[in-house]
């Protein structure tokens, strides 16, 4: 069985990373176990716990890691499959044998680690965990531990997610090399769409195709699929349009490596092949907004500071084309653009496609000299704070035409010393465009992650128009 795991010795240097950080007590990081959809037998895909990953690797539900700091032993533990399970699910390597894969010497059997957990409790031992994001995670956790699922929550040990945000946000050069290889099936599935988007086809068609690209590799998406005419709903994961002429398609979607480490990109496309001249108008503003984000990447800057360089950007560009007026830089400081421009510019992504956030995403984003703010738009900024070598993000301004924002901001006179309200009619089924690419920074600047992926406008409208390589 392939388990698609780095060597034994990378993840011992990350365990022993990790303790460096901690003073005492005990780490206990859960892995994940099946989940069922709609009866026990019947379960969602299975996807493991990321920090369980990262620190062990192994992609198999049941599993959880168990770190005494004081003893200096680490414990990879859950139990060996029994015969009954072999006759449906098939053979596994036993728990020693995992462990050894992953350089852990010593192992638990869950009820062996219920009795280690239940004598710490009992000499009142700290025992440090993460944020559970499942519930079935949390009945754990309160179960071993002794506690109520309220405790649970309160004990949360921020020590530990701080040392897990400050080690995971820095990726080696073996995770850059997985993220590429997402980037690449990436690239496959979004050149898919490009191929095979055009009047007449039906969203769904286009997700199967997508999908398949995916499929082929032996992967799955890092995230449920974006891709919609109705681009102006930032998560709108329906697919039962069958495409029009004239009409723009919005894809936001992106492969896991073989070893769940995600791809995350977006590209807006004209579903007649060509954009119109209002179209292209837009989407070249959206194109100069990611441009400028980029010349900015490198490592000390404020990816704050860089998200509010790239919106008056935009906003200059609607200026000139007469939907913003007055000063643009008052305008983007007091908000305005966030009527085309409501979301972040872009998040860290790694193991996770937002990565790290169910750590929190204030701890992740922002620290004590850079806070979230509290501003429609730049709070939905999930990463603010100065940009270091090895952080991995994403890059992904949008323009949108909201009717329903727009309808609410212009019934409340909203900045209207900003926005020309009578301009937007001819927008009112415009749809949205946004453009997203993966980059890594690095000592001088950044570097694009994966292979580049068609976003300029000839290009777009070449590949539409091209025949599909053979």
């Amino acid at each position: 069985m392939n388990l698609h795991l780095f060597s034994p010795e990378t993840y011992h240097k990350r365990r022993e990373s990790l303790v460096k950080g901690m003073k005492s007590g005990l780490i206990w990081i859960l892995g994940n176990d099946e989940s069922p959809k709609n009866y026990e037998d019947n379960t969602y895909h299975f996807r493991q716990d990321s920090n369980f990953l990262y620190f062990a690797g192994i992609s198999l539900p049941g599993l959880s890691l168990l770190i005494d700091i004081d003893a200096g032993k680490t414990y990879l533990c859950g139990d060996d499959r029994s015969v009954e399970m072999v006759v449906w699910m098939g053979p596994l390597p036993g728990i020693n044998e995992l462990g050894q894969q992953v350089g852990i010497a010593h192992t638990l059997s869950t009820q062996q680690l219920q009795d280690k957990l239940k004598e710490a409790a009992d000499k009142d031992r700290t025992v440090h965990y993460l944020p559970p994001y499942r519930g079935l995670s949390k009945i754990k956790l309160a179960k071993y531990l002794q506690k109520s699922i309220a405790e649970v929550e309160r004990h949360i040990s921020l020590e530990l997610i701080k040392s897990v945000i400050r080690q995971r946000s820095v990726k080696e050069s073996q995770e850059l090399e997985e993220m590429d290889k997402a980037l690449t099936i990436t690239r496959d599935m979004h050149l898919e769409v490009m191929y095979e988007a055009k009047p007449g086809v039906a969203e769904s068609t286009l997700v199967s195709y997508l999908m398949s690209a995916a499929h082929k590799q032996g992967v799955d998406t890092a995230y449920p699929v974006i891709l919609t005419k109705d681009g102006q709903t930032l998560h709108n994961h329906d697919h039962h349009h069958v495409l029009e002429a004239g009409q723009l398609l919005l894809g936001d979607f992106g492969a896991e490596s073989p070893m769940f480490y995600a791809g995350d990109i977006t590209r807006t496309l004209p579903v007649s092949g060509s954009f119109t001249p209002l179209q292209k108008s837009i989407y070249e503003l959206v194109l100069a907004g990611q441009n400028t984000a980029i010349a900015m990447l490198e490592p000390g800057r404020s990816y704050r500071d860089i998200h509010l360089a790239c919106a008056l950007t935009m906003a200059s560009g609607l200026k000139d084309l007469g939907l913003m007026q007055g000063d643009m830089e008052d305008a983007v400081n007091q908000g305005a653009h966030a009527l085309f421009f409501p979301h972040g510019l872009g998040h860290m992504i790694g193991l996770d496609v937002h990565d790290m956030e169910d750590l929190g995403e204030d701890l992740v984003g922002y620290d004590t000299d850079i806070g979230r703010s509290k501003q429609f738009g730049l709070r939905s900024l999930r990463y603010g704070k100065n940009l270091h070598e090895g952080l991995v993000l994403t890059v992904e301004p949008g323009l949108y035409f909201i009717p329903q924002l727009i309808g609410l901001w212009s019934s409340e006179k909203k900045h209207v010393d900003f926005i020309n309200y009578s301009a937007l009619s001819k927008f009112q089924d415009f749809g949205g465009i946004r453009i997203e690419d993966n980059y890594v920074i690095t000592s001088g600047g950044s570097r694009l992650l994966g292979p580049p992926i068609p976003k300029k406008v000839e290009e777009v409208e070449f590949l539409m128009a091209a025949n599909r390589p053979l």
